[in-house]
């Protein structure tokens, strides 16, 4: 009865808090891809919106994760996608762990874990933006306050609102994307900073500071093959050069992981369908692969960004006995050096590998690379078996789905039992496999390294995503064509 009172509380609650207006009926494709569009263009310029009152000297807390986090330093997409990732594994863990009891096949259910969602994102914007404002990372412009006439703490109470406002945006804008466009807003803004990276990594002309070299890859080559000759290229330092410096191991890297996440997200096992009311319909339902998507990998990595903030701000408080502790770890900028936060973090860069660069012995390397690999791929694992739950993948959810289309499975019983044990051999299975896979492709894509900034974990997303777009385009042009395909997935 307690349980059943604290839920009838909370929905009230749950129903008030401001939300985006789903569509009452189909949505067509040319709508979906203009609100698409319209919502990318928006959060770009969102991203070149500069934080007014912000000292040029502030830190970005999340600057080794933007790829994952989206947003971009010093702007009003300053948290990128951070809290709703935040909130979203916070609740997949207390539901999946049984803390918060909640049936998601129901929809009541179903509403409240959305709402519970929505709220502890708003409560995750202010805790996140908090420690970065105390912990003087975001630092006030003194010069201004001074110009202003105010004090410095009013100018940092505006920076705070202003992080909070764009934190609130992205939210709104994710559920638009969900409810109006295509996809997830947290894949298209991922998509979005990755793609710039990427460009700048290609074309730009920009100076390296460490390698005195053009950014971009094509503008780098160029110089390199211009101003060194061929017996300073061929020696081995000077193939080192080329395989480390001169992104030769960079590009190898970016087409490696393409390849690979391409065949990936191509596998499949193909369950037969057929129509119970239409001799002759057949269908098929694919189990994929990488069946949970590319969201477990966006959740472990934010989960890992998280530990690593904390770690930053213990090593930046005002308490030396916690954060000066050899055993957490110290930190030069955004990057663990030493102690349980090294071993912790993510591996960003094939040169964090070699012992003579990294400044770490081979065995503190090996270690690193031992837990990492353990850490993303049992992480991948649980999360994926999280989301599939959570979200209405699981096989009594699909044969639900399957039910209601007015299908089933040949050879067996039309009725919901019969489906959801065909599914329980596959799905359940699929999804261990295909969590250790995309968890071991994260730990692959960090060995070899990308072109530019985008970095082997923001590359496999991007591209697993965008070739999820480019499955769920196909899917809605061919309801489009043949409207009658609505009905049998469940779409109207």
């Amino acid at each position: 009865m307690g349980e059943i009172g604290i839920r009838d509380r909370l929905e009230p609650f749950f129903n008030r808090l401001p939300a985006v207006k789903g569509p009452v009926g189909h949505v067509h494709l040319r709508n979906k891809l203009l609100w698409t569009l319209g919502i990318l263009i928006l959060y770009l310029a969102l991203t070149n919106i500069p934080l007014f009152g912000l000292h040029p000297e502030s830190r970005d807390l999340f600057a080794m994760y933007r790829t994952i986090m989206a947003g971009t330093s010093g702007s009003l997409m300053l948290l990128g996608i951070g809290p709703i990732v935040t909130a979203s594994i916070v609740l997949q863990l207390f539901v999946g762990a049984d803390i918060i009891k909640l049936d998601l096949s129901e929809p009541r259910d179903q509403a409240i874990f959305q709402g519970m969602q929505k709220a502890l994102v708003f409560v995750m914007i202010v805790l996140t933006t908090l420690p970065q404002i105390m912990g003087g990372y975001l630092l006030p412009d003194l010069d201004l306050a001074s110009r202003l006439g105010i004090s410095p703490s009013v100018v940092t109470t505006i920076i705070f609102i202003q992080v909070c406002i764009g934190g609130v945006l992205i939210l709104f804008m994710d559920e638009i994307i969900t409810k109006w466009g295509i996809g997830s807003g947290v894949g298209l803004f991922i998509v979005a900073g990755v793609s710039q990276a990427l460009v700048v990594g290609i074309f730009s002309w920009k100076i390296d500071a460490f390698t005195q070299l053009p950014v971009g890859l094509i503008p780098k080559w160029y110089q390199i093959f211009t101003t060194m000759g061929a017996s300073q290229l061929l020696t081995g330092g000077g193939l080192m050069f080329l395989l480390l410096r001169g992104g030769i191991l960079a590009l190898f890297g970016t087409l490696l992981i393409f390849a690979i996440v391409v065949y990936a997200e191509s596998t499949r096992i193909e369950i037969p369908l057929a129509h119970s009311a239409v001799r002759g319909a057949r269908g098929r339902f694919p189990v994929k692969l990488i069946y949970a998507s590319v969201l477990p990998i966006i959740l472990i990595m934010a989960l890992i960004a998280n530990i690593q903030m904390i770690g930053m701000l213990l090593w930046n408080s005002r308490l030396p006995v916690i954060g000066h502790s050899p055993l957490i770890g110290a930190y030069e900028g955004s990057t663990a050096i030493s102690g349980i936060m090294y071993y912790l973090a993510p591996i960003h860069d094939p040169t964090e590998l070699i012992p003579g660069i990294a400044m770490h012995l081979p065995w503190q390397i090996a270690l690193r690379i031992i837990v990492y690999l353990i850490i993303m791929i049992l992480g991948s694992i649980v999360f994926a078996i999280f989301w599939i739950e959570t979200t209405g993948m699981g096989p009594r959810d699909v044969a639900e789905q399957i039910q209601r289309s007015g299908l089933q499975i040949p050879g067996f019983r039309q009725n919901i039992a019969s489906i959801e044990r065909v599914m329980k051999r596959y799905i359940p299975k699929i999804t261990i496999i295909g969590g250790a896979v995309m968890g071991a492709l994260v730990v692959l894509a960090s060995f070899t390294g990308t072109i530019g900034q985008a970095g082997g974990t923001g590359l496999l997303l991007t591209v697993s995503i965008v070739y999820e777009m480019y499955e769920r385009l196909a899917s809605e042009q061919m309801m489009e064509m043949h409207p009658v395909l609505r009905r049998f997935l469940g779409e109207e």
